[in-house]
């Protein structure tokens, strides 16, 4: 996502210069979200981009990927042979985190690229029993799709509550019976042993059965082949980029799920690993190239994503680290409920559970910082827009 728009905005922007996309996979550039719902359940053969990049005069170079960096020579090394560039933009991505033991395991399974979705999709459509790895957003999107698909799932955590260290426990807390309802089982404070042929095994010395075992304990920034390149990197394996994604060499921007940036409106260095972001930065990315840093933006926005699990759409915008307040709209318990996040008095994030109203009066509120009266704010019956101060 975030190359290919990277390389239409670059059009868009008036670039007249050549543009070379580089691709490590075989396919056509595809979305992502797609692969743990319609590709995952066979109501889509795939998710390719609707992008003409022939006619953008795009150079679009598929199974190629990058293996280094010779950034004082402005070569980009592969596997056919370097590639000169005068501006480079790293966009990667992430990789997903595997489960130590698990190489070679033919019922082990994580789901990141297309491949794994096809690979994925069979087993499900034959209702094997599934493990779940990990009670994060792709655990339970992974636990949606396999329950419709018929298949008895069970999803294991090491963490005391699911979506650790995204949600605080209070919230958290509201998010886990959404399992039993779906007829999945969770199993919190569950720790992996090893991972067998039809089993996982835990440190307890519980056998849980498994057709097929999906890992989704967490994605790193795919930066590995960057080592000696003199560019910068964060103890999170992120490019360090600046405000407006250059990183620490010249001519070289970074974005998307590989690169963090710091953030004026929240004080702190962020890496998001959401669909948003690598939509939204590439833009600043491309006015930056094209317009030249003197006239283009810097890089601000609002975090956003979103997840369809258990028959709820799942939205957040924001980042609630730095919060100080908590404030409920609407019964936890029902079908529809938001939170919101305060910190001296003004919105600076908002989950919503089946209330798309609120998520997008709510990050507009968030954009311009505003102050929210609390008792309006904690009444789900008047629009969030109504409870400015």
């Amino acid at each position: 996502m975030a190359g290919v728009q990277t390389a239409v905005a670059l059009r868009e922007y008036g670039w007249t210069g050549t543009v070379t996309v580089l691709g490590a996979e075989p396919h056509p550039p595809y979305d992502r979200p797609p692969l743990s719902k319609a590709v995952l359940l066979g109501k889509a053969e795939g998710s390719a981009f609707e992008v003409d990049f022939a006619s953008l005069g795009i150079d679009l170079q598929l199974g190629r990927e990058a293996t280094g960096l010779r950034a004082a020579e402005r070569l980009l090394d592969t596997a056919d042979g370097p590639v000169p560039y005068d501006v480079l933009v790293i966009a990667t991505g992430a990789e997903p985190v595997r489960l130590p033991g698990c190489e070679g395991l033919s019922n082990v399974h994580l789901l990141r690229t297309l491949d794994d979705a096809v690979r994925l999709r069979p087993v499900l459509a034959a209702q094997h029993d599934v493990v779940a790895v990990g009670a994060g957003w792709i655990g339970a999107e992974v636990a949606t799709a396999a329950r419709e698909a018929g298949c008895e799932v069970t999803v294991v955590e090491a963490a005391d509550r699911v979506l650790a260290g995204a949600m605080p426990a209070e919230v958290a807390e509201r998010m886990a019976p959404w399992y039993a309802e779906s007829g999945a089982r969770l199993m919190l404070g569950a720790r992996v042993s090893t991972v067998e042929p039809g089993a996982v095994v835990l440190a307890d010395g519980t056998r849980l059965p498994a057709g097929a075992v999906v890992v989704g304990i967490g994605a790193r920034p795919a930066t590995g082949w960057l080592e000696g390149s003199g560019i910068e990197l964060g103890d999170d394996r992120a490019i360090v980029a600046d405000e407006r994604l250059r990183a620490s060499l010249p001519g070289v921007y970074a974005v998307g799920d590989c690169a963090s940036f710091p953030s004026a409106r929240y004080g702190e260095r962020l890496l998001v690993h959401h669909w948003d972001n690598a939509m939204q930065g590439p833009r600043t990315v491309a006015a930056n190239i094209a317009l030249g840093t003197a006239e283009g933006p810097v890089y601000d926005p609002v975090p956003y994503f979103w997840s369809e699990q258990f028959g709820r759409f799942v939205q957040y915008a924001g980042h609630h680290a730095g919060a100080d307040e908590l404030l409920w709209r609407g019964d936890p318990s029902s079908a529809a409920w938001s939170v919101c996040w305060l910190r001296a008095g003004a919105l600076v994030a908002l989950l919503a559970v089946g209330r798309p109203r609120d998520l997008a009066q709510g990050r507009k509120l968030i954009e311009k910082g505003a102050a929210l009266d609390r008792a309006k704010a904690a009444d789900a019956s008047v629009p969030l827009k109504s409870a400015v101060l």
